[in-house]
């Protein structure tokens, strides 16, 4: 008779039709599949029963999350050959499968009541992308602790894509924020007296910068209580409290009043946060917060497929409501309110080398991250950012800088000719005068 691991590994086989790469060892310290194979450990009837109750992703990530079910050694590369030997197979369940898989189950004493669902599993209340319901999702991934975020993210604490313009060994990803950020601030035209309104604003890298090298009046938004905070203690420190008028408030709120008073708008990772439902009226009160050829940019990132929210895992213990769209249904919805599309900047390769330099972080200091946040969280963070690298290394998601603008009279868009100034690397500092378009 074989063993407990031969008898999961063969069903496992026979279910998505080819032989995985997996290693599986039991709680019974039984073994079996390829010596080379990415190692699965189960260590109780409770990692099967997971499965039972929540099929694929979510319940292999409700078994990895309470520590039913592990992996060893470097996930990102099990995650990449179990993906590749997949190659878009998903389990054949027929109702001989699923009788020859609970008569496993039963077997190995995997069947009954469902196990406890880690608790860092979101559980938002109320109507979705209601504004109580919307804080409840901002507070349970954003307010989750700012020394962790420090510790994972470069000293800006930027937490969005970054733009990776050197390969120097020198070269970080807090060189790659700077440079991302002053990119903004060039396709943005921000100079002295430049009235910005940063929407979402994070723990300020945006908001700091803009006003620190190029001189601009911000508006920080945000409904994150923890890196309202942060913010406010680095505009202090860093005296641009002239410069930076901070808001603990909905950006629905802030839009709601701002009719024609900014020349620039960005809003950097922010916009997955809005369901389909309210895209029109937030588009429609970004138009109206710019004044006539005043500039929006929006970086989003975007997924198409089933789970446009980035599938079950991340949207229960990861960002819970997020709706990632399409790119080309980003552009419509941005067209019909109004703004005229001048650029569209491709940058998801850019995004899986940020995400493994957080990884990178992560495990080198393991320890404290689970001193920060506990070892359940730290679990989820390990999974959310191994899959998510692999993801944009894929093409399964996408990031993307679209650049808009208000037109003014006639079409008038105060635009450049070219693109010359906008990408000029290590530049620092509001740009030097680049002919625009005329006014007709």
């Amino acid at each position: 008779m074989s063993s407990t691991a031969g008898r999961v590994a063969h069903y496992l086989d026979e279910l998505f039709g080819t032989s995985l790469p997996i290693r599986i060892r039991m709680w019974d310290s039984s073994v079996a599949g390829p010596s080379d194979g990415v190692a699965v450990t189960l260590r109780s009837p409770a990692a099967l029963r997971h499965l039972l109750w929540a099929p694929g992703e979510l319940g292999a990530a409700r078994a990895y999350v309470s520590g039913e079910l592990d992996v060893e050694g470097d996930l990102e590369r099990g995650l990449r050959r179990v993906i590749a030997a997949l190659d878009g197979r998903h389990p054949r369940i027929t109702a001989r499968s699923a009788r020859t898989g609970m008569k496993l189950l039963a077997s190995l004493g995997a069947l009954g009541v469902r196990p406890p669902v880690p608790a860092t599993e979101a559980r938002p209340e109320g109507r979705r992308h209601s504004r109580a319901r919307d804080a409840q999702v901002v507070r349970h991934h954003y307010d989750l602790s700012n020394d962790f975020y420090r510790l994972l993210l470069d000293p800006t604490m930027a937490y969005s894509c970054g733009y990776w313009t050197s390969d120097d060994p020198g070269y970080g990803v807090a060189d790659a924020q700077r440079d991302k950020l002053d990119l903004i601030c060039r396709k943005l035209d921000l100079r002295p007296g430049s009235r910005l309104l940063d929407i979402g604003c994070g723990w300020g890298a945006l908001t700091v910068h803009s006003a620190r090298e190029y001189g601009a009046a911000v508006t920080a938004v945000t409904i994150a209580e923890e890196q309202h905070a942060h913010v406010g203690e680095r505009v202090r420190a860093e005296g641009m409290g002239h410069l930076v008028d901070l808001r603990l408030a909905d950006y629905r709120d802030v839009l709601a009043r701002a009719d024609g008073h900014f020349d620039a708008v960005c809003a950097v990772e922010m916009g997955e946060h809005v369901g389909d439902e309210g895209y029109p009226a937030f588009v429609a009160g970004l138009y109206r917060s710019l004044r006539p050829a005043g500039r929006f940019l929006l970086q989003v990132m975007s997924r198409g497929g089933r789970n446009p929210g980035g599938g079950p895992f991340i949207e229960r213990y990861v960002a819970p409501d997020m709706h990632m769209r399409p790119l080309p249904d980003t552009l419509s919805l941005i067209t019909a309110g109004g703004f005229e599309v001048r650029d569209v900047h491709v940058l998801r390769e850019h995004y899986a080398r940020t995400i493994r330099a957080w990884y990178e972080v992560l495990e080198r200091r393991h320890a404290e991250v689970v001193g920060l946040i506990g070892a359940e969280q730290a679990r989820v963070w390990r999974l959310y950012l191994a899959g998510g690298a692999l993801a944009f290394e894929d093409g399964r998601m996408g990031v993307d800088q679209i650049l808009s603008v208000r037109p003014g009279p006639r079409g008038f868009s105060g635009m450049e000719a070219t693109r010359v100034g906008w990408d000029q690397v290590g530049h620092r500092g509001a740009p030097n005068p680049v002919p625009a378009l005329r006014s007709p």
